[in-house]
């Protein structure tokens, strides 16, 4: 017989299990290769052995969180099988030391812990999604997009002080920019020849440029004074840095902080640098609005 609470830490192996192999289950049928969906089955299946192993040793029925199941599937339609289910494994990162802890009670368990252990690194082996494929192109637009926009914005508010203005000035800027980018992309992807499609891979370039432009531009149309709007973009900049930088650090096993601060110390860098140009020409051009 089990201690009551090593009792309730095996009860919520078994829920996990069972909860994850739904998911496991659900992502295979998201699958389009057949490669990825026969993996993800055969790790659907590890899951169920896994909870039927705990449930012999709990001798109870548990029922799955459906929330749960909802939640990871719901992450994976919008980012991709790879990053839902690296964002699952970290979840059970942190469940291997009670893992651990179980295994002076239940030896038989060791199994469970290396199949657990040996997931990750399928995974990694199986996926081949388009997106990551092409995580290089997005990276450019959006970086380019973050260090020109915000720097030129910062210019532009010093220089013309009118947020029409500077919203106008930006989205030209923004968008030639996107064009010039996606086309540079498209003529370096052709030229590299490594398997990605030098269509898709400008597009991926352009629509994250230009919609970081209409995300960063947003704040000179929604208010009046140059300055809160400068501010809101900066912010902006800063959300959309932490947003991309937490998505490639879960899904390329990448430095989140690293990557975070050298994408905003270089983005701040370059907006403050232009603050001061925009400042100098004003006066150099006496331009006064």
């Amino acid at each position: 017989m089990l201690d009551e609470g090593i009792k309730q830490k095996v009860l919520a192996f078994q829920t996990g299990e069972l909860t994850e192999h739904i998911i496991y289950k659900r992502l295979a049928a998201l699958s389009k290769d057949p490669h990825n969906r026969d993996v993800l089955m055969s790790i659907a299946e590890d899951e169920l052995r896994h909870h039927e192993f705990w449930k012999a040793q709990t001798g109870q029925s548990v029922k799955p969180r459906r929330l749960m199941i909802w939640w990871y599937v719901s992450i994976a339609r919008v980012f991709g099988i790879t990053f839902g289910i690296k964002l699952m494994e970290k979840g059970e990162e942190r469940a291997q030391a009670a893992y651990l802890d179980i295994l002076r009670f239940i030896p038989e368990a060791d199994s469970v812990l290396r199949d657990e252990d040996d997931h990750e690194a399928r995974i990694i082996a199986m996926i081949d999604e388009e997106r990551l494929r092409y995580v290089g192109s997005m990276v450019l637009g959006l970086n380019d997009a973050l260090v020109e926009l915000t720097g030129a914005l910062a210019g532009f508010t010093l220089a013309l002080q009118n947020t029409r203005l500077i919203a106008m000035t930006g989205l030209i800027t923004g968008i030639a920019a996107s064009m010039s980018m996606a086309a540079s992309e498209y003529l370096s992807t052709k030229s590299e020849a490594d398997g990605r499609n030098p269509l898709k891979a400008s597009l991926y370039t352009g629509t994250a440029y230009i919609l970081t432009v209409l995300f960063l531009i947003l704040p000179f149309l929604l208010f009046a004074n140059i300055y809160l709007c400068l501010g809101c973009t900066i912010l902006n900049a800063m959300l959309v840095i932490f947003m991309f930088t937490a998505y490639i650090s879960i899904a390329q096993d990448a430095s989140f902080l690293r990557r975070f601060f050298e994408m905003a110390f270089i983005s701040l860098g370059i907006a403050a640098l232009s603050f001061g140009i925009g400042y100098i020409v004003r006066i150099f051009l006496y331009v006064e609005m």
